[in-house]
């Protein structure tokens, strides 16, 4: 994606934001847990932290939390949601931490937007020796068949490369630090997925995908078209036209760990 529409992307949220924090699910817990496991303690940043999705989560396992996002109704609803948590305004090109602060940087279906030429070298800066980055996506099971299906009735704004099984890890795999040297050197990048669900009913479902940001960007009858259709899809389908069900998802997790010498035993962690 070009500079200038990754950032249009990116900035489309705050007018969603009441819609994103009722309707977007959060992460599974033991997708978090192994984003965190080689952290060499317990102190994480939440970087792009939206309304709060991923923080709760962390919030729940017993990290030390800090929330960073640059849109002021997205922290908001963060704040209202997480009234204890210390949640800052500030992006991932200049996130105000001092130097080796936390012990690792989350992104929850965040890492996606962050410029990474000049995020890289901040996300660098702001973690402590051996520190981990990971970034997260919920995704679609699109093994399930229904699952496919509605992702066969999608436009391609609505449901992505990174929000479906069968594409997320080809869509992610690039998405680490890169190799420079004037920041530390990251290991090997690892993905893995665990299992995620969320309740949902058609109209929930919809309201869901039209927090999505190519969805929010489409002109208004372009919009309605597109949700209509997927309304439609989930119509036919026994698994979805009547009341409540399982939405199938995964958490992806993609993990990196930056490469400074550090003592074996400060890898110990609660996770």
């Amino acid at each position: 994606m070009e500079q200038d529409a990754r950032l249009l992307h990116a900035s489309s949220f705050g007018a969603a934001a009441v819609a994103y924090a009722e309707h977007r699910p959060d992460y599974a817990p033991a997708a978090v847990r192994w984003a965190l496991e080689a952290a060499p303690g317990p102190r994480v940043l939440d970087l792009g932290a939206g309304t709060g999705k991923l923080t709760g989560t962390l919030v729940a396992l017993g990290a030390d939390v800090i929330a960073v996002e640059p849109d002021p109704a997205m922290l908001a609803e963060l704040r209202h949601a997480l009234p204890g948590v210390d949640a800052l305004p500030g992006g991932a090109e200049a996130i105000p931490l001092p130097d080796a602060s936390v012990d690792a940087v989350l992104a929850g279906n965040a890492l996606h937007w962050f410029d990474m030429a000049l995020a890289g070298p901040e996300i660098a800066r702001v973690l402590a020796p051996g520190g981990i980055l990971a970034g997260l996506w919920n995704v679609l099971d699109d093994r399930v068949d229904w699952v496919a299906g509605l992702d066969r009735a999608s436009t391609s704004a609505a449901i992505g490369p990174r929000d479906a099984f069968s594409r997320w890890r080809a869509a992610t795999a690039s998405l680490h630090l890169p190799e420079d040297g004037s920041v530390a050197r990251f290991d090997s990048a690892e993905q893995a997925e665990f299992p995620h669900g969320q309740r949902r009913t058609a109209d929930s479902l919809i309201a869901t995908i039209a927090t999505r940001a190519g969805v929010l960007l489409m002109p208004e009858q372009e919009r309605e078209a597109a949700l209509g259709g997927i309304r439609a899809y989930l119509a036919s389908r026994p698994e979805t036209n009547d009341g409540e069900f399982t939405l199938p998802m995964l958490t992806g997790v993609l993990r990196v760990r930056q490469l400074r010498a550090l003592d074996p035993q400060s890898l110990k962690t609660p996770w």
